[in-house]
């Protein structure tokens, strides 16, 4: 059986795409790559991440319902070189953690911030 070949990219729904695409590029530096609207009127902006070749989809579908992320249902993990100079960064802007930081067995230390639309993300600095 033929195997993949690699993670392109990740697509979150939202329904504020300005909004979202705004946190991310402010709260951890990520970088639009691309924006287009699909064939069915989706506006799809897509975000390049540092050191990594997949994408973050971000998506906007008018006329649809709106979207309504359930607790703890999935989260984007992103690695940090310092969590607490990270963290520190993040505080100056205005963004609080909403857990953490914790030590985990493995020596690393995780935290989490909510991004628009109560998607979660993880801040990760590994163990040295």
């Amino acid at each position: 059986m033929p195997n993949v070949k690699k993670l392109l990219h990740t697509r979150l729904r939202v329904n504020d795409l300005e909004r979202t695409v705004k946190f991310y590029q402010d709260a951890l530096g990520l970088t639009v790559s691309r924006r287009s609207v699909s064939p069915r009127g989706a506006q799809t902006v897509f975000l390049a991440t540092p050191n990594s070749d997949e994408e973050i989809e971000i998506c906007q579908l008018p006329n649809s319902p709106s979207v309504q992320v359930q607790p703890d249902l999935m989260h984007l993990a992103f690695e940090v070189e310092n969590l607490a100079a990270f963290t520190a960064a993040l505080a100056a802007k205005g963004i609080a953690l909403s857990d953490g930081p914790t030590k985990t067995g493995s020596g690393a230390t995780i935290a989490f911030i909510d991004a628009p639309e109560a998607y979660e993300i993880e801040l990760i600095e590994r163990a040295r």
